[in-house]
C-alpha cells in the first residue's frame, strides 16, 4: 500500500448463511479523492462499508484503511475513519451547535465550542446553529450529520447512500458538502445507487454487481467501454429536476432556500 493510497481491498468475500454477498472484491481509493461504489439495492455496497469500518468481518481477502489492516489493526482503523449511515444521526432535541459540541466533548476535543462554530460556518449552518435540529430540512440535517462526522479530522470518511430520501434541492446541498470534504484533503468513499450522484461527485467509480466489481475507472474511462457515440442533432429539453430547481430558485425568498421541511 503506497502513501498515495488511502484504501485497498483485495479478494474480499462475505457470505450470510447460503447467500454469497461479496465474491472477491478488489479496488483502491487514492488519498484525498472521492470514490463512488455504485450498485443497485442488495449489490453488497453496505457490506463493504461495514467491513472497512470494522463493524463486520470478511470471510476472505484483505482490506487496509489509512495503512491499517481492518482485522489486525481494528482500533487504529476506527481512529482514522468516520462513518455516516443512510439516515442522519442527529439529536433532534438539541440545537445544531449543541449536537456538534456534544460530539466534540465525547471525543475529548479541546475547545468544543470553537470546533462547533467552525463546522457550522464551513457547512453554511451558522444562522441555524441556535435552532433545534428537529426543525431542520432534510438537506440541513444531512449537512449537520456530515459536519459531526468530521470532528477530530478523520482522514477517511465513509458515506453510505447519503442522499437517500432527500429532495433534489437537498441532494445538491449534500453534494456541495461532499465536494468540500475532498477539497480539504479528506478521502471519501461514497456508496450510491444513483448514477447522477456518482457522475457529479466521483473522481473514480466502481460498479458493484452481484458481489463483484465489474468495472472500475474514471467517468471518461467507463464511457470508453461503450461504442463511440453517433453525432445527431437533438433538441435538448430541460429535465424535471432542472425545472424544479429553476422555479424554486426564482420564487423562494433568499432566507427560505433550503429551510423548508
Amino acid at each position: 500500500m503506497t502513501a498515495a493510497t488511502a484504501i485497498r481491498v483485495q479478494g474480499l468475500e462475505k457470505s450470510f448463511k447460503d447467500l454469497d454477498v461479496l465474491k472477491g472484491v478488489d479496488f483502491e481509493v487514492a488519498r484525498g479523492s472521492i470514490f463512488a461504489l455504485l450498485g443497485s439495492n442488495g449489490a453488497g455496497k453496505t457490506t463493504v462499508v461495514r467491513i472497512l469500518s470494522t463493524l463486520l468481518k470478511g470471510d476472505a481477502g484483505t482490506a487496509t484503511v489509512d495503512g491499517h489492516d481492518v482485522t489486525a489493526d481494528a482500533a487504529q482503523v476506527r481512529e482514522s475513519i468516520s462513518l455516516t449511515g443512510q439516515f442522519a444521526a442527529v439529536d433532534e432535541v438539541l440545537t445544531g451547535r449543541e449536537n456538534l459540541v456534544l460530539v466534540a466533548q465525547l471525543r475529548h476535543i479541546k475547545n468544543p465550542g470553537e470546533v462547533a462554530d467552525r463546522l457550522l460556518a464551513r457547512f453554511s449552518l451558522t444562522d441555524a446553529g441556535g435552532r433545534r435540529a428537529g426543525t431542520y430540512s432534510g438537506g440541513m440535517r444531512r449537512r449537520l450529520d456530515i459536519a459531526m462526522s468530521l470532528i477530530g479530522n478523520p482522514p477517511v470518511v465513509f458515506l453510505d447512500e447519503p442522499t437517500t430520501g432527500l429532495d433534489p434541492q437537498a441532494r445538491i446541498e449534500v453534494w456541495d458538502a461532499v465536494k468540500e470534504l475532498a477539497a480539504n484533503g479528506t478521502t471519501v468513499l461514497l456508496t450510491t445507487q444513483y448514477l447522477d450522484e456518482a457522475e457529479q461527485l466521483a473522481d473514480r467509480i466502481a460498479i458493484l454487481h452481484q458481489g463483484r466489481i465489474i468495472a472500475d475507472g474514471t467517468l471518461a474511462e467507463l464511457k470508453q467501454l461503450l461504442p463511440p457515440a453517433k453525432v445527431e442533432y437533438v433538441e435538448k429539453q430541460p429535465t424535471l429536476e432542472e425545472v424544479f430547481l429553476a422555479i424554486i430558485g426564482e420564487d423562494a425568498p433568499a432566507g427560505e432556500k433550503g429551510e423548508s421541511r
